[in-house]
């Protein structure tokens, strides 16, 4: 298990950043998608929660895998963000690279962090994964690239 005081900046997953989540398909593809709720719900032990749109193609992947995988991005990273926010877009393999445990992961991320589902929840339209942090890597430090109110955003406030 990691605690808080493994993760390398404590701060990264309170930032209101755009994400990835990802799993590999039954055809051992990766699979993923941008998401615009994602939380830090418990820094002992680390948890933290991502709400799947019901409708999600690929949610029966997520919910039985138990297992995804979070990429942060940059501010450079907005046409990623886009890509994965597209329905059924082509997503080249040579985007990922695999994370210490297994999980799919996006190059040249801010953070990634591989989560155990350790429960999922009803939420209206969407349903609530919330998964324990098992391996966490800050990348780079950089400028994230932030989604609100419609709009990519950075954080001087364009």
């Amino acid at each position: 298990m990691i605690t808080s005081d493994q993760f390398p900046n404590r701060n990264i997953i309170r930032e209101p950043i755009r994400m990835e989540a990802r799993k590999h398909d039954s055809n051992g593809q990766p699979c993923g998608l941008t998401v615009n709720s994602f939380t830090s719900v418990s820094l002992d032990p680390l948890l933290v929660l991502v709400c799947f749109d019901k409708k999600l193609s690929s949610l029966q992947t997520f919910k039985d895998s138990k297992w995804f995988g979070v990429s942060m991005l940059s501010k450079r990273q907005e046409d990623l963000s886009r890509l994965f926010a597209k329905r059924d877009s082509e997503r080249p393999v040579t985007l990922y690279f695999q994370g210490r445990l297994g999980m799919p992961l996006l190059k040249n991320s801010l953070a990634v962090m591989e989560c155990e589902t350790l429960d999922i929840y009803p939420g209206g339209d969407h349903l609530i994964f919330l998964g324990e942090v098992k391996n966490a890597e800050v990348l780079q430090v950089e400028e994230p690239l932030l989604y609100f109110r419609g709009n990519y955003r950075t954080l001087d406030g364009d």
